[in-house]
Parts: C-alpha cells; sequence; structure tokens
C-alpha cells in the first residue's frame, strides 16, 4: 500500500517508517494514524521484516495531536478520533516483533503515547518528551496513562502529566522512561546496529517474548483505554479545553477555570 504521511523502508529485515509531515511536526493526523495502524496490522504477514524501526522526518519526532484539527471536535467526534487511535496503539503492542522507536527530536503529546508504546526507545542527545496535555485542558492519551506509571513510576508519571515540563533525553533515560541516548548524528546508526542484533535472534523467542511480558505488565490497557475515551470525551467539551486552544494558537499562557 502506498502512504501520503509515512514513509515505509525495507533493508535487511529491517522495515523504517518516518513520520512525513515534517511541516507540522509530525502531528498525529487522523489519517497517518490509520495509516500507521494499516501499517503495523499488514506487517505481521510479512516474513521479509523482522524489525521495525519508527522515527520522525525533520527535526520533531511528533508534535502529538494536531490542534488545528481538535478546533471543532466535540465529545462523539473527539472519542472517534481517540478510537481510531487506540487502533494504531494495540497494531504496535500486539505484533509479535520488536518495534524500535528512534527519537530524533521533540516528542509532544501523544508524541510520547506513540514512543513509550514501542519496545524500546533510543533518543538522540538533542530530543526532549513534553507531556502536554494539561496545556490544553485534556488528559493524556492513546495509552500514555497506561504505559508511563509503569515505566518510571505513580509520582514521576503524575508530575509530567500535572507540569507538563520538558523532560530533556537525558532525564527521560536516567528515571526510565527510555533505553538509550545517542549522539544525534549517530542516532539512526546505532538505531540501525541494535535493529540488526535483533534481525540475527530467533524471531519465535522474541515474539514470545514480547507477548508474554506485554501480557504481564500490559493487562489492563484495553480497559485504560476504554475509560480514557470517555473522560478524554468529557474533557473535549469544557471550557477549559477551549480556552486552551485558543491560547496555543495565540501564544499566551491559557486561564482555566473559566
Amino acid at each position: 500500500m502506498i502512504y501520503e504521511n509515512i514513509d515505509v523502508t525495507i533493508e535487511n529485515g529491517i522495515c523504517t517508517v518516518k513520520l512525513n509531515r515534517p511541516e507540522v511536526r509530525n502531528a498525529l493526523g487522523l489519517e497517518m494514524r490509520e495509516e500507521l495502524k494499516d501499517f503495523f496490522t499488514s506487517v505481521k504477514q510479512n516474513d521479509e521484516v523482522k524489525v521495525i524501526v519508527l522515527t520522525g522526518e525533520g527535526k520533531a519526532f511528533s508534535a502529538g495531536g494536531d490542534l488545528s484539527a481538535l478546533k471543532e471536535v466535540d465529545a462523539v467526534s473527539g472519542r472517534k478520533r481517540l478510537q481510531a487511535g487506540h487502533e494504531m496503539i494495540h497494531s504496535i503492542v500486539n505484533l509479535e516483533k520488536p518495534v524500535i522507536a528512534a527519537i530524533n527530536g521533540v516528542a509532544a503529546g501523544a508524541g510520547v503515547s506513540l514512543a513509550v508504546a514501542c519496545d524500546m526507545v533510543i533518543a538522540s542527545r538533542s530530543a526532549a518528551f513534553i507531556q502536554s496535555f494539561a496545556k490544553v485542558g485534556l488528559i493524556p492519551d492513546l495509552g500514555a496513562i497506561h504505559f508511563l506509571p509503569k515505566l518510571i513510576g505513580r509520582h514521576r508519571a503524575l508530575e509530567l502529566m500535572f507540569l507538563g515540563e520538558k523532560v530533556s533525553a537525558e532525564q527521560a533515560q536516567n528515571i526510565g522512561m527510555i533505553n538509550r541516548v545517542v549522539e544525534d548524528e549517530r542516532l539512526m546508526d546505532e538505531v540501525h546496529a541494535l535493529a540488526l542484533q535483533l534481525v540475527e535472534g530467533p524471531d519465535m523467542a522474541l515474539g514470545f517474548m514480547k507477548k508474554l511480558v506485554n501480557r504481564s505488565v500490559l493487562a489492563d490497557l484495553d480497559e485504560t483505554l476504554e475509560l480514557e475515551g470517555f473522560a478524554q470525551a468529557m474533557c473535549f467539551e469544557s471550557k477549559d479545553f477551549k480556552e486552551g486552544v485558543q491560547a496555543f494558537f495565540e501564544k499566551r499562557k491559557p486561564v482555566f477555570n473559566q
């Protein structure tokens, strides 16, 4: 299938998938979510692909949700949008092949959710992570509320979510949010070398490792995503969300609790 929002290349058993909307910092629009879901669902049948590397084109990994598309969203349309994102996350988690996120720049909002849903996360030294949802009156979505506490603990996760402060790649590694930090110019070389190690590994055993670890750690993912959908739908209807989006585009600090 030919995709418009992602680029897919295969070489030596490694499939590199690039989020390819650099003009909007690879924002996860509905079309990109659908294409990623389609790719991760279909690649499980491709025996040529042993490992997937997910990265971004340009200077950002992903800015997260496309706020320009959310200006007119309501509870019903917002929940449907989230469900498309949930299917994308499920397609990554359920794939019995290793998925490595190569974070080439800023990962914000749902971009963080996408990164931590992958099996390993390698970041360039200049990369950064921002849980930016609270700044626009929303809750973290696409599974971040599920993944982050399991990775870094409840207190740290809530701090990142409440405050929406930028976390450097080094800080993210120190708190257990990501696996490794490498120099910017070495990112894809280092990730490629890691991917080659996995390509040379036992396919079936690696697939079972992922499946069993996920069953142990992520057993309640479906329940969390379902509750997330209802909670975010309510936030979409709030005055705080409308104020947050307006403030974002006006480049000012939002005034919540109106």
